[in-house]
């Protein structure tokens, strides 16, 4: 953990470099408290970051999801997989407004003292979108494992990765962030 010194005097906290914020990071020793305009600047400042990396990776998806239908290959496609492809178009259109909104709100209210809400429901809303891409991309992935997979083992391998992903984008956080909590209980004990 980081200290730096404000023009006024006071230390403020500064993230990690895992990116932790003051309540949780793994190692950190003693802990300067920010003042709540610098925890809710740094919170959007976190979350802007999340959304750049976010946002490439799901309008990247959606484009080429967009372009599959113009192939002549789309054509031979099924009905259950021309379903699994609607879903998946629409599952990436929803990611893309959910990665996208917290731009959006915050155009609209800037200057309007309300950064706490923005920071609030970005924050939701990133979370909301990451469950929509996580869903797009096992869409995808079943839609083109169907295709070159013919029989159950492309479900089967749909349902790993979705599993895998189930464990590093939330299992894995929840687990550290239970952990984090039970060692700052001992702690105040």
């Amino acid at each position: 953990m980081t200290r730096t010194e404000q023009p006024t005097g006071t230390a403020r906290e500064e993230t990690t470099s895992c990116g932790c914020d003051d309540s949780g990071c793994p190692g950190s020793g003693a802990e300067v408290p920010e003042t709540p305009r610098e925890r809710v600047n740094r919170r959007w400042n976190e979350i802007l970051q999340e959304t750049r990396v976010t946002q490439t990776g799901v309008q990247i998806l959606f484009g080429f999801l967009l372009s599959v239908v113009f192939t002549p290959t789309f054509r031979q496609l099924e009905a259950l997989d021309r379903g699994i492809y609607v879903t998946t178009v629409v599952l990436g259109a929803a990611a893309t407004a959910s990665l996208i909104a917290p731009v959006s709100i915050h155009r609209f209210l800037s200057g309007q003292r309300m950064k706490d809400e923005v920071v609030e429901a970005a924050g939701r809303l990133m979370m909301w979108g990451m469950v929509l891409l996580a869903l797009t991309i096992g869409c995808t992935l079943l839609l083109i494992l169907r295709f070159v997979i013919p029989g159950v083992f492309a479900e089967v391998l749909v349902g790993a990765v979705m599993v895998w992903f189930g464990l590093c984008w939330y299992a894995l956080p929840w687990g550290l962030r239970r952990r984090a909590a039970r060692r700052s209980g001992t702690r105040e004990a």
